[in-house]
């Protein structure tokens, strides 16, 4: 006899994680998700035409400094090394990412040290007269100056956002948006790559458990719930409760796919900061797995939008009225019992991969913890607000 019947809303890494450390805890999993494949927006195939590896919902790349984390996604995938390197095209030239030594060099002409780049920046670009930068416009003024910040961030946070940059909270640039060496990896983290086999090999591996059962074109109802001793839900957060105080905002991405003969733009992320290119970047997927060569090459133009009720969620905007109708529904999911809201959209905050599948894994085991106590789950083992 196992501990009870477990359903999982979401076959994405928040499900698989939590269903397979609660399988292995004796649970029968039941995982239902509306799409014809796991894995979420990290669904990755191969393209039958190149052979390359595809991100279908756009780039994910690996980056973490959670040790446990980074064991964890390897005891299911051989992950190969990756660098994310990103450039952007502006004003006519092609500049490296995140803003490097080398980056301002060539923008202005200069051949500066390190010392004389720093000097340069803060005593001469840097608006230093703002000292408690409140908007993302700010807080990129305060810390590289009007030139940087109009090249770079203005126009591509424009087309990313739908709004002006002042309209956005400084916490969006979270780390200083420069490095006054040549070092152009665009993450920090210690541990980063690509698994060898593509994400959705991965979360396969993760939810082939004897326990786990995987349900895919599978629309959940709210009906079904009773049917189990507990809910796990993934889904978008005003969802659940049929958007009866209305829809949290999103931002969504369009792909334009193409295919080409041989690389056409010799790395894997190319950005376009200047707001008369309609999109914001193109990424050459083959470049994602170094490792592998191929002739042909598959590209994806993103544009991105406002989402419509029946688009694909990306982005929670998490503006001031957005915040405000997230308060009310969190009122609503606390009082609801049964359910736990887990993942980007069931918290209805943007998390990269490593924070999903680190919370995934405190969810699994609170549960445990609340179960052998005799307490009931919450709603939110993370917090949304």
């Amino acid at each position: 006899m196992g501990q009870g019947r477990l359903l999982m809303v979401g076959a994405g890494l928040s499900g698989a994680v939590i269903g397979r450390h609660l399988a292995e805890a004796g649970y029968d999993i039941t995982v239902v998700d509306a799409r014809s494949h796991i894995g979420g927006n990290c669904h990755t195939e191969r393209d039958a035409d190149t052979g390359v590896m595809v991100h279908i919902y756009g780039p994910h790349i690996f980056h973490t400094d959670d040790a446990e984390v980074w064991d964890y996604v390897n005891a299911f995938q051989t992950f190969m090394p990756y660098k994310n390197r990103v450039k952007t095209t502006s004003r006519g030239q092609v500049f490296s990412l995140p803003v490097n030594l080398h980056t301002i060099n060539q923008f202005f002409g200069q051949t500066m040290r390190p010392d004389e780049a720093r000097t340069f920046i803060t005593e001469e670009q840097a608006d230093t007269s703002i000292e408690d930068p409140q908007t993302f416009e700010e807080q990129a003024m305060r810390f590289v100056g009007r030139d940087l910040y109009e090249a770079f961030f203005k126009g591509y946070t424009m087309k990313q956002w739908g709004c002006h940059p002042s309209e956005l909270p400084a916490s969006i640039l979270k780390r200083l948006p420069v490095r006054f060496n040549y070092d152009d990896n665009y993450f920090f983290h210690k541990y980063q790559g690509m698994p060898e086999n593509g994400y959705t090999d991965m979360i396969g591996k993760i939810l082939d458990h004897e326990r786990i059962e995987v349900k895919l074109e599978t629309v959940f109802d709210r009906s079904q719930a009773g049917d189990y001793d507990h809910v796990f839900y993934s889904g978008p957060l005003d969802g659940w409760f049929d958007f009866e105080l209305g829809r949290l905002g999103y931002r969504t991405l369009d792909f334009e796919r193409f295919t080409y003969d041989g690389d056409y733009q010799g790395c894997a992320v190319m950005n376009y900061g200047e707001v008369d290119v309609p999109f914001t970047r193109i990424t050459e997927h083959k470049h994602f797995s170094p490792w592998e060569e191929h002739e042909g090459s598959v590209c994806y133009r993103e544009f991105s939008r406002a989402a419509e009720p029946e688009d694909i969620p990306y982005y929670p905007i998490r503006q001031v009225a957005e915040k405000a109708l997230l308060s009310d529904y969190v009122k609503l999911a606390e009082a609801t019992s049964g359910v736990t809201f887990v993942g980007r959209l069931g918290t209805y905050r943007y998390l990269d991969m490593d924070v999903t599948i680190r919370e995934a894994l405190d969810t699994a085991r609170g549960f445990l913890a609340d179960r052998a106590e005799g307490r009931a789950a919450p709603a939110f083992y993370q917090a949304p607000l």
